[in-house]
Order: structure tokens, then C-alpha cells, then sequence
């Protein structure tokens, strides 16, 4: 007999109480806690009762033949995902509204559904009417590929036995619901069971199944933070609405490499591939203009080269304001006290502006050098040497600490044209493994990287 109770879950988090709470203890946010209805079945606690799908086999006796992906012809899309698309897998797709989720998936699956079978295209926010003229804009033409318009898990499901697709994309899971519960379609239990629903659809059957995820306004996929667990692979379309590029960002991957990124262009005939981004970010450079440094950062295993500018004047305030794009703020004022600290270079009186071109967003230390010299450039008006890359991590004494996959790093500024590295002298130890064609600078303190890349002459 079916017992039933009421729970407060914060549709955040999804974290549940008792009674109906203001703020929500487990992430803190206000007014997020609504009411949800629980059924459950009462027991026999009988254990063979269960139904069971599975049964326990020995490590020695269970096949191991490899899985063979789903081709994509977009290569930077292939790349996130760690060559192609896994048959049977659960990949999760976040972003902001119009940054260009339903635009990316509706080309990926129609080059798939020539490539792999049909695919089938479920939309719950869209008419069919509105994604042919979105497909007609993009110059899609596939037999292949099926578009529907429904929001009924129940229906949802009967597509698919009628169509068989190879590939499921729906859109979005917010909207998404089960007839067998009370609460209003987005709801945490909504949600939840929806995505519990498709994970079985996806193994049961090895169709591959894309959900697009609604972001709250702190920029993360809105539902309950297990979602992220259900499903194999999480990616993140990121960029800003007023710059033309967009990252496709891999944040979990249980079949590829994470923090994996691919680089697309948003243009009038939809997403495009770029397939060199560091001469994409570089190619409004102005050369010897001081404030300016050549950063090498890592974004999965792609290198990636990105100018970061500063900008230092003179402060109207009693205190001095620090502003950030694509760099992390708290990263920021640790390099700036170094700086100040350990160099001697007066910051105290100055407005710091660091921004990061192209709106790439870079999170490791290793770009820690390359900030601090934006910062002193600006300050001592003297440009960088315009050949010249920085990579490094500071530490509070002023000290450049190892960074990792340096040969990658310095095989793609050499195809660039830059002909000097500023790396940390303790790499030195691997110069064997080293590319040819450009010159390594070892330093050990950020005040010989100051005095290498700012002295006279090296202009």
C-alpha cells in the first residue's frame, strides 16, 4: 500500500526538508524551497519481491569488446566528446539562453543522422514550424533527421519505439514531464525522474540521448545537482553574447578527456568550426603595445594562445578598483601583492583593469606570469617583446613554479611565429623533450622574468 507524505526540496540544489524553510541550508538560496507530494510503496521486506534486471557475473568471464563510437563529422564537437559519440550514452548539454545550444545540436544530429541513421529531434519550447526555419537558415537537408514537438514523457517514449533513432536529443529536459507525478513539469522530482527515465531508455537500447539543461542565473544547470551524477557526460556552451566565439566546454566525461574544449564561431548561417583558435584570438594583436602579454594555457589536452591586456592608471578613489574578465579575481590581487611586495612595482595608487581577449576564460596558475607582466608593462608603459610567450606559476615569495605539458605548449606558440619562451628554470631538466624553432628563457623569480621581458633592448 502506497504511503504519501509532504517534502520542501530546494529546486537548486534538491535539497530536501520536512517543514518549508526561507533559505535553503544546503546551498543558500532564498525563496527556493517548494512543495512536493512523495509517494512511496510500502514493503514486504521480502527480497524477492524485486524484479531483477541483472545479475552478478565474475570480472574473468564479462566480454571486454571495445565500443565503437558514432562518427562526427564536426571535428571540435568530436573533440570535446573524445572522438565521437558513445552508443547508449547520457550527455547533458548547459548554457545561457541564446548562446546557441539549440543552434550547435540541431547541425550536429543532422550530419549524424546521414552519418549513423536517424535521429530524432524532440523540442519542448520550439513548433516543428520554427525549427525547419532555423534549418532552413543553416542549410540543413537530411531525410534523416525527425522533428517533433511534445513534452509528455509518456509520448516522448512511443516517438522513439515508432522512429528506432541511432540519436535523441530533447529539449529541453526542463520542460519535460512524467504523468505519474503531481508536481508541474521543471520541479526537482520532474526533473529527476525524467533524466532516471532516459538513462534507461539509453542503455537498455544503446541510443545516444542529448538533453538540453536551462542554467540558473549563477550559471549552473538548474535541477538538482544530482543530475550531473545520472548522466555520462556534462558540457557547457560558454561565451559572451556580444563576442562571435563560443566554447563547448567538457566538465564531466567518463568516455574522453575532461576540461576538453572546442571553439566554434557564431555567424549568420549558424555555428562554425574553428579549428586554429589561437590565431583566431591573436588576430586583432597590436603589436608593441605595452600592457599586453602572450599566454600559453591548456585547455584539456589543447594548447591554446591567448592575449591577456592590463591596464594601470592613476585612481580618483581613496581606494584603488581591481577589474577582471577572464581571469580569476582573487588570482588577480594574489599576483598584484607579489608584484608589489616582492618588485617593488606601486600598485596602491592605481586602477587595475586584466582582461582576457576573445572572452576565452583561463582558470590555471600557469597564466600567473603572464598577468604579471601585463600589469608591470602597463605600469612601466614599456611593451613586451613582440616574439616573445610567458608561462608560469608565482608563488608569495616571488618564485615561477613548474607547469605542466610544456612541449605541447611551446610547439603551438612555435607554429605561430613566436621565436622566445619565458618559462620557470625548473623545467630546464627536460630540454631533450623540448620543439626546436623557438628559444627557451628559463627565470627562476618573477624579478629576472621582469627584467628579461622590460629591460632595454628587447623591444
Amino acid at each position: 500500500m502506497a504511503k504519501t507524505r509532504t517534502v520542501y526540496v530546494c529546486k537548486e540544489c534538491g535539497r530536501t526538508s520536512p517543514r518549508e524553510l526561507g533559505r535553503c541550508p544546503g546551498c543558500g538560496a532564498w525563496n527556493s524551497m517548494i512543495e512536493e507530494i512523495e509517494t512511496t510503496a510500502q514493503g514486504t521486506g521480502n527480497s524477492a519481491s524485486y524484479q531483477l534486471r541483472s545479475y552478478p557475473q565474475r570480472l574473468s568471464e564479462i566480454e571486454g569488446d571495445p565500443f565503437e563510437r558514432i562518427p562526427i563529422p564536426v571535428e571540435e564537437f568530436a573533440r570535446v566528446l573524445g572522438g565521437g559519440v558513445v552508443p547508449g550514452s547520457l550527455i547533458l548539454i548547459g548554457g545561457e539562453p541564446g548562446i546557441g545550444k539549440s543552434t550547435l545540436l540541431l547541425q550536429v544530429i543532422a550530419v549524424m543522422a546521414d552519418y549513423a541513421g536517424p535521429a530524432l529531434y524532440i523540442s519542448g519550447e520550439e513548433s516543428t514550424r520554427q525549427i525547419k526555419m532555423r534549418a532552413e537558415r543553416l542549410g540543413i537537408q537530411t531525410d534523416n533527421l525527425f522533428l517533433a514537438t511534445e513534452t509528455s514523457l509518456g509520448a516522448i517514449m512511443s516517438h522513439v519505439e515508432t522512429i528506432q533513432p541511432r540519436v535523441l536529443v530533447i529539449d529541453s529536459i526542463q520542460t519535460t514531464y512524467d504523468d505519474n507525478l503531481d508536481s508541474a513539469p521543471g520541479n526537482v522530482a520532474q526533473v529527476k525522474q525524467c533524466t532516471l527515465a532516459f538513462q534507461r531508455l539509453a542503455k537498455d537500447s544503446g541510443i545516444a540521448v542529448f538533453l538540453v539543461g536551462h542554467v540558473t542565473k549563477e550559471g549552473s544547470i538548474a535541477g538538482p545537482r544530482v543530475l550531473e551524477h545520472i548522466v555520462d557526460t556534462v558540457l557547457y556552451l560558454e561565451g559572451d553574447t556580444f563576442q562571435a566565439f563560443r566554447l563547448l566546454r567538457s566538465i564531466k566525461n567518463r568516455f574522453g578527456a575532461t576540461s576538453e574544449v572546442g571553439v566554434f564561431e557564431m555567424r549568420g548561417s549558424g555555428m562554425v568550426e574553428v579549428t586554429n583558435p589561437s590565431e583566431a584570438f591573436l588576430a586583432e594583436r597590436l603589436v608593441n603595445a605595452s600592457g599586453s602579454a602572450i599566454v600559453v594555457t591548456m585547455e584539456g589536452t589543447r594548447p591554446l594562445l591567448a592575449e591577456v591586456q592590463a591596464l594601470a592608471t592613476m585612481t580618483s578613489f581613496s581606494n584603488p578598483r581591481r577589474t577582471t574578465n577572464g581571469v580569476d579575481f582573487n588570482r588577480t590581487l594574489l599576483v598584484s601583492a607579489v608584484l608589489a611586495r616582492r618588485s617593488g612595482i606601486r600598485l596602491s595608487e592605481q586602477d587595475l583593469f586584466v582582461n582576457v581577449i576573445g572572452g576565452l576564460r583561463i582558470d590555471e596558475p600557469a597564466a600567473d606570469l603572464a598577468i604579471a607582466l601585463a600589469i608591470a608593462s602597463s605600469v612601466k608603459d614599456r611593451p613586451l617583446p613582440a616574439d616573445l610567450v610567458v608561462v608560469g606559476e608565482i608563488g608569495l615569495s616571488g618564485e615561477l613554479r613548474t607547469i605542466s605539458q610544456l612541449p605541447a605548449r611551446l610547439n603551438e606558440a612555435a607554429k605561430l611565429g613566436f621565436r622566445r619562451a619565458l618559462v620557470p628554470r625548473s623545467v630546464r631538466r627536460n630540454d631533450e623533450d623540448l620543439p626546436g624553432g623557438i628559444q627557451t628563457i628559463p627565470v627562476r623569480s618573477l624579478d629576472e622574468a621582469l627584467d628579461v621581458a622590460l629591460r632595454q633592448g628587447t623591444t
